[in-house]
């Protein structure tokens, strides 16, 4: 769904992750785990982010300053329009989740887990989440993680908060039904090496449409190439080919 949104807020969480709020229509989005396409003024191809969250006329953003554009959104004022695609891509399927499902986001992938970890708290689930990063000055959303009642399991590579390591330090030793995740792929191919049950994986692409057409954010499946974009991004462990 393509509209216009009023920014609400544009605040920075760490030196290179902010928080954007838009109102918004959220008709369109109907899982967590989907995404928005953000058109910026001055530049060609639009900007994807994952939602971090939504209520009704609202839709929270958090992004990582990473290149010209996304540097170009922290310079952008509440009260300004921007033109987004609203409710892209498949979320987060919450049918299998089992009892006690376990969350893991490693940096810029937490964004969209904070949005799930509401929606199972909702159906009466009991989630576990690990935020993985390299330092302690990168960490964002632990406290929000935490407001919602779940165990909150944090790790840094340097070791300068929680548990020096990795996501799969933490997930080996705990026990769960299900798994839900979103960042890099060398943190998804230790999860494939770690997860003991089926799980969920949402895949972080470049993308030149975000809706399909261009076929740039393909990834291999047992079923064919898969957009990430449109029939992503989130996918099933098993139909994944690594």
């Amino acid at each position: 769904m393509q509209q216009i949104c009023t920014v609400l807020e544009n605040t920075p969480l760490t030196a290179s992750v902010w928080r954007m709020r838009l109102g918004a229509d959220t008709a369109a989005v109907t899982a967590p785990g989907q995404f928005v396409n953000v058109k910026l003024p001055g530049f060609y191809l639009r900007r994807p982010i994952s939602i971090c969250d939504f209520e009704e006329g609202s839709l929270t953003l958090l992004y990582k300053v990473v290149g010209r554009g996304t540097d170009a959104m922290t310079r952008i004022h509440p009260r300004h329009r921007l033109d987004v695609l609203v409710g892209l891509g498949n979320g987060y399927d919450l049918s299998k989740s089992g009892q006690t499902p376990l969350l893991v986001g490693g940096g810029v992938g937490v964004p969209p887990l904070y949005g799930l970890c509401k929606a199972l708290l909702a159906r009466g689930k009991a989630p576990q989440v690990i935020l993985g990063f390299n330092t302690r000055e990168e960490i964002f959303y632990e406290a929000e993680f935490q407001a919602l009642g779940v165990p909150v399991y944090v790790t840094t590579v340097d070791g300068s908060y929680g548990q020096r390591g990795f996501v799969t330090d933490v997930m080996k030793d705990l026990s769960y039904t299900y798994f839900y995740t979103c960042g890099p792929l060398p943190m998804f191919r230790a999860i494939e090496k770690t997860a003991r049950t089926s799980g969920q994986y949402s895949f972080e692409e470049r993308m030149g449409c975000g809706f399909g057409a261009c076929m740039g954010c393909s990834i291999e499946t047992k079923s064919g190439a898969k957009r990430v974009c449109k029939d992503g991004p989130v996918f099933e462990r098993e139909e994944i080919i690594w």
